[in-house]
C-alpha cells in the first residue's frame, strides 16, 4: 500500500497527530488509575478469554486470562486441548496473590487452575478463518526449525519453533521487528488475497471491500498482535475511506489508528510491541521525506528514520541499542521481503518455492547471529553519537575529522578489543538474572561454571576475554538461569569436559542440554564429592552436594577455587538445608547463592568469613538481592559487589 505525502505533514493532519498524542496521554492515565493491591483469595468458576498465547517456562504453561472483573495470570494444565489467544475457555480455580506484569500486559492476581477446557461456543467466523490460515501455514512449513521456523515468524508472527538464542540474536542485531507482523505483512496478505479472489478484486471499490473482509482474518491468524492491529486498522481506514471517497494522509491514518485502538483498549499503551510499532511507523514516514536521491539512499533514510525513532524506547526497555542495526536492516530487508513473498505463494499454491523461501530465512538467521556479537550502545553512547552529529551540523569544517573519528571508533567497536585476563582470576560475568563464572588458570587455561540464561550474551562475554576453548564446564544444577546460555557455546567454543551432579532432578532444558553434549561427543562426568581439577596455579575442588536433595537449588555443585594467595567459594543456588551441612567451608571471596535471594542462612553467610561477596544478579521481579542479605554481608565486614551495578566482577586469587 502506498501513501503519498508532502515534505511536511499536511496542515489538516496536524490536529490528528495532536489528538493522537492527547488520547495516548489519557489512555496512560486511565490505565494507571487505581492502585492494584493484593487480592483476598477467592474461588472462581466461569468463562474467561485468553489475552495471550500460552507460554511454557520453568513454571509450566502460563497465560493471561480476562474475566468479567479481572485480568489473571493462570497456571494452565500442560496437557489437554490446544489453547490460543482469543479463545474462550471455562475455567475453575483459586484466585490469589499480588498484581504484576507479563508480556507487557498488567494483571490483577494469579489463578491456580484446577480445570480448563475450551468453551462449546464457536469462535466468530473471522477467528475460525484466521485459525485455518494459521494451521495451513504451520502445516506446510512443518517441521518448524531453522529457516522454516523463522519463515513462520515472517508470515504469521509464530516464533514458537525459533531457538531462543536466535530470537535474542535478532533482538541484539535489531532485526526482531521482522517477526513482529506489521505493515509490510498486511500489505503482502492483501496482495495475495486480491490475486486469490481474482475478478472480485477488480476495481478500487471491490478491492477495498475484499480488504475489509480479509483484514480481520489476518488479524486472527496472527493472534491479535499489537503491531498487526495497528497496521490493520490503518489499512482498514484507508480502504474504508476509498469506499466513501475520502483520501487519508498517512499521518492521519496513523493518528486515527492510535486513537481507535487506545479508546477500545487503553492498556495497549503499556504494550512494548504497540509502542515500538507506532513510533517505528512515524520514523518511517519521517525518513521517507528526507531529501535524498536513489533507491539505496532512500531505503537507508527510511531505515535510519525508524531506528532513530525507536532508539529511546529500546534504551528504556532493554538498556542498549544495536550499533549496526541500520546496516543489518538495510541488508536484511530485501531478503526478508523476498522470503515472505515466496513463502506466502509457496504456502498457498506452489510448494516448490518453500525451500527457496526457507533458505532466504536461514540467511537472515545467519546475518542476525553474526551481527548479534557486535557491540550494543548504551545511553552514554547514544548521547555521544548525538553530540558528534550536532557538531557536524553546526561546524561543517569539523565534519571530515568527525567522520574519521567515528569510523575509527566503529571499527574498533565492531572488531572488539580482547581485554584478556591475568592468570589466577575468576570473573563473575554480567549475564543478567543468573550465573556464569569464568575461571582462568595459567597460560590462558579456562573453566566455566554455569552459562546464565542467554546464549548470545554468554558468547559475547567470552569473546570479550578471547576465550575459544574451555577445559571444563560445570553445570551446577538444572535451572534455566544457570544453563540456558551454554547451548550457544556448542560449535563456537571447544569444550573438553563437562561436570554434572543433577540427579534426581531434571528439566526440559537440562535434558536438551545433555542431549546436545552427547551429539557433540563432549565427555560428561557425574562428578563426585572431593573430585578436583587443576588449571595450573588454580585448583577447583568439589565440596557439594553432599547427598541428593529434594530442592534442585540445594543439589547445586559447590566449588572451592583455591589460588596462590586467596580462595573463592562458588556456591550455586544452595539454600539453608545444604548450607547447614556445608557449614565448615571458609573462603576469602564468596559468590552469594541464588542472586542474593532470601533463601540463605545469615549465620552461614557470615560463617564463610569472606572479605568480598559477589552477587550475580540482573533486572528481575523477585526483589533480588533482598536487603537483609546485603546488610548481613556488609555488617560482617565484607565488600559487596553486584553485577547489575558494576558489570563483570573480576577477582584475583594471586
Amino acid at each position: 500500500m502506498r501513501f503519498d505525502h508532502p515534505a511536511l505533514p499536511a496542515p489538516v493532519a496536524r490536529p490528528w497527530i495532536l489528538g493522537a498524542a492527547v488520547v495516548w496521554c489519557l489512555a496512560t492515565a486511565v490505565s494507571s488509575l487505581g492502585a492494584r493491591l493484593p487480592v483476598e483469595p477467592y474461588s472462581y468458576s466461569g468463562p474467561a478469554i485468553l489475552v495471550t498465547d500460552p507460554i511454557v517456562d520453568r513454571f509450566g504453561q502460563r497465560a493471561l486470562l480476562k474475566t468479567d472483573s479481572a485480568v489473571l495470570l493462570a497456571d494452565l494444565p500442560d496437557e489437554g486441548e490446544v489453547l490460543y489467544r482469543g479463545a474462550e475457555i471455562n475455567v475453575r480455580g483459586l484466585v490469589a496473590g499480588e498484581p504484576g506484569e507479563r508480556q507487557s500486559v498488567r494483571f490483577d492476581a494469579h489463578l491456580e487452575v484446577e480445570s480448563a477446557e475450551l468453551s462449546d461456543k464457536k469462535p466468530a467466523l473471522h477467528v475460525r478463518a484466521g485459525l485455518a490460515v494459521r494451521d495451513r501455514v504451520i502445516d506446510r512449513l512443518a517441521p518448524l526449525e531453522g529457516g522454516s521456523a523463522l519463515l513462520a515468524g515472517f508470515l504469521i508472527g509464530d516464533t514458537s519453533g525459533v531457538e531462543q538464542s536466535d530470537i535474542e540474536a535478532m533482538r541484539r542485531s535489531g532485526l526482531s521487528h521482522f517477526v513482529a507482523v506489521s505493515g509490510s505483512n498486511v500489505a503482502l496478505f492483501l496482495l495475495v488475497l486480491f490475486v486469490a479472489v481474482g475478478p472480485l478484486s477488480l476495481g478500487p471499490r471491490r478491492r477495498a471491500t475484499v480488504a475489509l473482509l480479509g483484514l480481520p482474518i489476518y488479524v486472527a491468524a496472527t493472534r491479535f498482535e499489537p503491531s498487526v492491529l495497528r497496521a490493520s486498522v490503518m489499512a482498514g481506514l484507508a480502504m474504508g475511506g476509498r469506499l466513501v471517497g475520502i483520501a487519508f494522509d498517512a499521518w492521519q491514518l496513523l493518528s486515527l489508528a492510535v486513537v481507535i485502538l487506545l479508546i477500545s483498549n487503553p492498556n495497549l499503551v503499556w504494550s512494548i510491541g504497540f509502542q515500538l510499532s507506532v513510533v517505528a511507523t512515524a520514523g518511517v514516514l519521517l525518513g521517507a521525506r528526507w531529501p535524498v536521491a536513489g533507491r539505496v539512499k532512500r531505503a537507508l533514510a527510511v531505515t535510519v528514520g525508524a531506528q532513530v525513532a525507536v532508539a529511546p524506547l529500546i534504551l528504556l526497555h532493554f538498556d542498549t541499542v544495536p550499533l549496526v542495526s541500520p546496516l543489518a536492516n538495510l541488508i536484511a530487508a530485501p531478503i526478508v521481503s523476498a522470503a515472505t513473498m515466496l513463502g506466502a505463494v509457496g504456502v498457498g499454491v506452489a510448494s516448490p518455492l518453500l525451500p527457496v523461501a526457507e533458505g532466504l530465512a536461514s540467511a537472515v538467521l545467519w546475518l542476525s547471529r553474526g551481527a548479534a556479537v557486535w557491540p550494543q550502545i548504551d545511553l552514554w553512547g547514544v548521547i555521544a553519537v548525538l553530540a558528534i552529529g550536532s557538531l557536524a551540523l553546526w561546524w561543517p569544517k569539523l565534519r571530515p575529522a568527525l567522520v574519521s573519528l567515528t569510523a575509527v571508533a566503529v571499527v574498533f567497536a565492531v572488531l572488539g578489543i580482547n581485554t584478556g585476563l591475568p592468570d589466577s582470576t575468576v570473573v563473575v560475568l554480567d549475564v543478567g538474572q543468573g550465573d556464569a563464572i569464568l575461571v582462568q588458570g595459567e597460560s590462558g587455561r579456562h573453566a566455566l561454571v554455569d552459562g546464565g540464561p542467554d546464549p548470545v550474551i554468554l558468547r559475547d562475554r567470552l569473546r570479550t576475554y578471547g576465550v575459544d576453548r574451555l577445559e571444563l564446564v560445570v553445570v551446577s544444577h538444572v535451572h534455566a538461569d544457570h544453563i540456558s546460555g551454554l547451548v550457544g557455546l556448542l560449535g563456537h567454543v571447544r569444550i573438553d569436559e563437562v561436570w554434572i551432579a543433577l540427579e534426581p532432578h531434571a528439566t526440559e532444558g537440562s535434558e536438551a542440554l545433555l542431549g546436545l553434549f552427547d551429539e557433540w561427543a563432549i565427555p560428561v562426568d557425574e562428578v563426585q564429592l572431593g573430585e578436583s581439577r587443576s588449571l595450573g596455579a588454580l585448583n577447583l575442588s568439589v565440596e557439594g552436594p553432599l547427598r541428593r536433595y529434594a530442592s534442585p537449588n540445594d543439589q547445586s555443585i559447590v566449588l572451592l577455587v583455591e589460588g596462590p594467595r586467596r580462595s573463592m567459594l562458588l556456591s550455586g543456588d544452595i539454600e539453608t538445608f545444604a548450607q547447614a551441612e556445608l557449614g565448615h567451608l571458609r573462603a576469602d571471596v564468596l559468590k552469594v547463592p541464588h542472586q542474593g535471594a532470601a533463601t540463605s542462612d545469615p549465620d552461614w553467610l557470615v560463617g564463610v568469613g569472606a572479605e568480598t561477596a559477589v552477587i550475580s544478579v540482573g533486572p528481575n521481579q523477585f526483589g533480588h538481592p533482598v536487603d537483609w542479605v546485603v546488610d548481613v554481608l556488609v555488617s560482617s565486614g565484607a565488600r559487596v559487589l553486584r553485577t547489575d551495578k558494576l558489570g563483570d566482577v573480576s577477582v584475583s586469587l594471586s
